[in-house]
This record gives C-alpha cells, structure tokens and sequence, in this order.
C-alpha cells in the first residue's frame, strides 16, 4: 500500500505548495522593494518609503515563513512573533522619515507616487492571490497573508496621496498618508505578534 495514503504525506503535500507560493511571492517582494525604494528617494516620498519598506518587512517574513514551514507549531509561533517586531521595525523607521519631512519641507514628485503605487498594486494584487488559500493553514501562512493584505491598503494609499499632492501641491496628503500607514503597521504588528504569543502558549 503506498506510503501515500498515511498524513504525513498529505502534510509534505501542503508544505511543499507552501515553499512553491512563498519563493515566488519573496522574488516578487524583494525586486519591488528595490524598485519602489529607488523611486520613494527620487521622489522625495515618505508614503513610498513606507510602501518600500513594507515590501522590504514582507521579503524578509517570506525567507523566514520558508525556513519554518516544516517545523513544529512552537517555531512557527517563534517565527511569526520575529516579523511581528519586523513590521513594527519598519513602522518606526517611517516615523523617522516623516519627523525628517515636517522640519524640511518638500513637494513629492506625484506622478513617481502615482506610477509606482499603481506598479506595486499589480505586484502585490498577485502575491494576495497566492496567498489566498494558504491563509487559514496555520500561524505562519496566516501572518504572511496579513503582510500581504496590508500591502494592498499601503499601495492604494499612495495612490491617493498622489493625487492629493498634486492637487494641493503640497507635502502634506504625502505626510498625513504616511502617518496612515505608520497606524496601520502598527497595527498589524500587535495582531500578528498576538496571534503569535497565544500559539506559544497553546505549544507549551
């Protein structure tokens, strides 16, 4: 009788569809994180930086997510609380850049933010779709999806703070979008790193 027929092969089946999803979405992450990042200093936008940022979090949650696919709830738990600090790292670091943007004012260059949230919205659009049936497996798949989730809401925002730019033509909707997408880091951050301690505690 094939070994096949036991769990174990079922549970090497859905581990080895999640590594499948979670390199491509990583390569997908990591380029756009280049991509965005560039165009975020050439166009001088805080709410860019942070949408380049959060690919930059989520590339790193993917290799992370990879390395604990095949382990135990416990490390997975492990795991999930590290990009729960991962995400709020990049929070604070967005406080920064619009700290640096109150006390030296400038207009972003709206049409980068338009084109490059719109780019980022394609790229992250598929990397939801990825991800869509593997949100409910467990810890680990579950706080990548809400990585992947939020870059959705980050990219949408930027777009309107293009638009809001460049009818102001002010930093302002740049600013004021940025903080947006500070909270909600920051809020994803606590969920996943709740999400994260009550897995510890049900593994031990």
């Amino acid at each position: 009788m094939s070994s096949c027929c036991d769990d174990n092969c079922a549970i090497d089946a859905l581990q080895d569809r999640q590594r499948g999803t979670l390199r491509i979405v990583l390569g997908i992450n990591g380029v756009m994180f280049l991509v965005i990042m560039v165009a975020a200093l050439y166009g001088k936008s805080a709410a860019l930086l942070a949408d380049s940022l959060d690919n930059l979090g989520d590339a790193l949650t993917y290799g992370l997510s990879l390395f604990a696919v095949s382990r135990g709830a416990a490390v997975k738990a492990k795991v999930a609380l590290f990009k729960g600090g991962l995400i709020f790292l990049a929070a604070c670091v967005v406080v920064g850049q619009i700290a640096y943007k109150v006390f030296v004012p400038s207009v972003p260059v709206f049409e980068v933010m338009g084109a490059f949230s719109l780019l980022g919205l394609a790229a992250n659009s598929l990397c939801l779709y990825l991800l869509w049936r593997h949100r409910h497996e467990d810890v680990n798949m579950s706080s990548v999806w809400e990585c992947s989730r939020n870059d959705i809401a980050s990219n949408l925002a930027v777009f309107v703070a293009a638009g809001a730019v460049w009818l102001t033509n002010s930093g302002w909707p740049d600013i004021l979008i940025a903080i947006g997408l500070v909270w909600l880091l920051i809020r994803s951050s606590m969920r996943v790193v709740s999400s994260a301690v009550a897995e510890l505690r049900a593994a031990t």
